[in-house]
C-alpha cells in the first residue's frame, strides 16, 4: 500500500526554519492552493495578508516586542529576544483572517470554518511543495494592535491563523496520534 501525502504531512516547528528566499511562482501556487476551499455561499468570508520582507522584522518589533513589553513589564532578555524574532523565524509569513459577512443567510460558523480550511490548504501545500510550514495562532493573534494593523474589523474579524513557510533545517519527527478507536465511531 503506498502511504499518500497526507497520512504522513507533518508540521516543522518555525523555530527549526531557515529564512531563505520561497520563489514568487511557488507562492503563487501556494496561494492558488489556500483559497480553494469549501466556502457555502462563495463569501469569501477571508482575507490573506502575505509578510516577508523587511515586514516581518517591522511587525516584529512594533508590534509584537512592543506589545510583549506592554504586557510583561519584567521580562527577562531571553523572552525580549524570542518575542523581537517572532516572525523572522521563516521566509514568509501568511496571516489568515476570518471576515464573516455581515447580513448573510450563510451562519456564521461556516464562515469561519471556511477560513480555517484556508489555513489547512495553504499549509499542505506549502508542505506539499518540501517546504517547512507550520499553522500557529500564539499570544499575538489575539492582540488588538496586530488586529488593527492586518486591518481586521473591531469586534468582528480574527486572525485564523499565521502559516509560517521557510525552509526544513531537519525533517521533522512524528508526534503522538490520536487512537482512531477512541475517536471514530461508526452508526
Amino acid at each position: 500500500m503506498e502511504t499518500n501525502f497526507f497520512q504522513k504531512r507533518r508540521s516543522v516547528l518555525a523555530r527549526k526554519m531557515l529564512a531563505k528566499t520561497v520563489p514568487d511562482e511557488d507562492l503563487k501556487k501556494i496561494l492558488s492552493a489556500g483559497i480553494r476551499v469549501p466556502d457555502h455561499g462563495a463569501l469569501n468570508p477571508w482575507t490573506i495578508k502575505v509578510i516577508r520582507g523587511e515586514k516581518l522584522k517591522f511587525i516584529d518589533e512594533e508590534i509584537i516586542l512592543s506589545e510583549f513589553k506592554k504586557e510583561n513589564p519584567n521580562a527577562n532578555k531571553t523572552q525580549l529576544e524570542i518575542e523581537s524574532k517572532r516572525l523572522q523565524r521563516a521566509s514568509l509569513v501568511i496571516a489568515v483572517l476570518s471576515t464573516p459577512v455581515e447580513q448573510s443567510k450563510i451562519p456564521e460558523w461556516e464562515m469561519i470554518l471556511s477560513s480555517g480550511a484556508v489555513c489547512m490548504n495553504l499549509l499542505s501545500c506549502a508542505q506539499s511543495l518540501g517546504y517547512a510550514s507550520q499553522w500557529l495562532t500564539e499570544w499575538y493573534a489575539y492582540n488588538n494592535k496586530m488586529l488593527e494593523y492586518l486591518g481586521a474589523r473591531k469586534n468582528k474579524d480574527k486572525i485564523s491563523g499565521f502559516i509560517y513557510i521557510g525552509h526544513k533545517t531537519e525533517e521533522p519527527s512524528e508526534r503522538k496520534r490520536p487512537d482512531p478507536e477512541k475517536i471514530i465511531s461508526y452508526l
